[in-house]
């Protein structure tokens, strides 16, 4: 079995979480909508994620609607003492799919309530306040009211720490003026750079950075020279590109996530993948050379 701990750790809130996690946004069906088509691997990935050491899962009761919660619920309630479970509030789905901001003060409200009852729990350890931007990334404006009604369900014991997610470095300063952000969850890797100077930022004061779609999402990274640094060491594209962002900074968690439990290994194995720095020039290289 692989040893993810040689990742290393990173502080989540008063937690401790090893910093290769997983995230289940897969486990929902076609375009994050609907059941999976397999059940029953579902439930074995996510089983296999923690039987290989991830202690942090990160998820949303807007996967699926619904579906990912639930099949967390069956697959590992009662939840072991060291996992840590993080969802994110602030969109909805139609029935066809679509995605919707859901940020007034009540909507938020009956989102966590929704992510309690389906994950079956008193109070969420983490929740993301997921910020819908422009439809394909950050947009800059106040978040103030949304923080400040999340700060309000914190203050009810609904939620112990809070987290900020699609976001711009103006409003996570906003959203730290109001209350304490552990972390910030945004688009990065390896070709997309925008948060450079945030994650250094964020590392000096302790704050946890966890990059979504590190593989590149619904569109995977594609690169030569990646792929000839890959072959060279062995490895698949995608494992180094997880390698690259663990090396990138100590305040890194990923969050990679699959349906498939062979998928599920090749992830978690990025964790024992050292790159040396002649490789982590050549990768800053394709990052420079490759619009986002």
């Amino acid at each position: 079995m692989v040893d993810i701990s040689s990742a290393g750790t990173f502080k989540l809130g008063d937690r401790t979480v090893n910093r290769m996690g997983y995230g289940a946004m897969q486990l929902a069906g076609k375009g994050v909508f609907g059941p999976p088509r397999d059940r029953d691997e579902a439930i074995a990935v996510l089983r296999e994620a923690v039987e290989s050491g991830v202690n942090h899962i990160d998820t949303s009761d807007y996967y699926g609607p619904h579906v990912t919660n639930e099949i967390i619920r069956e697959a590992l309630s009662p939840y072991p003492d060291e996992l840590v479970l993080v969802t994110k509030l602030g969109a909805r789905r139609d029935d066809k799919g679509a995605w919707l901001p859901w940020n007034r003060p009540e909507d938020l409200a009956q989102g966590l309530r929704d992510n309690l009852q389906r994950l079956g729990l008193e109070a969420m350890e983490i929740v993301n306040l997921r910020i819908m931007g422009d439809g394909h990334g950050p947009s800059e404006g106040s978040i103030a009211d949304q923080v400040e009604a999340m700060a309000d369900l914190q203050r009810q014991g609904l939620v112990r720490h809070i987290g900020v997610s699609n976001v711009t470095h103006r409003q996570v300063e906003e959203a730290r003026s109001i209350v304490d952000i552990v972390c910030v969850q945004n688009q990065y890797n390896l070709v997309s750079r925008d948060d450079e100077r945030l994650i250094d930022n964020l590392a000096r004061d302790g704050i946890a950075y966890v990059p979504f779609f590190p593989l590149g999402g619904f569109t995977p990274l594609q690169s030569d020279e990646l792929s000839n640094i890959a072959r060279e060491l062995g490895a698949t594209p995608m494992q180094v590109a997880l390698a690259w962002l663990l090396q990138r900074s100590p305040n890194i968690l990923l969050i990679p996530g699959t349906s498939s439990r062979a998928h599920l290994r090749e992830n978690l194995a990025a964790a024992e993948l050292d790159l040396s720095e002649e490789v982590i020039g050549r990768l800053e290289h394709i990052g420079r050379a490759v619009p986002a």
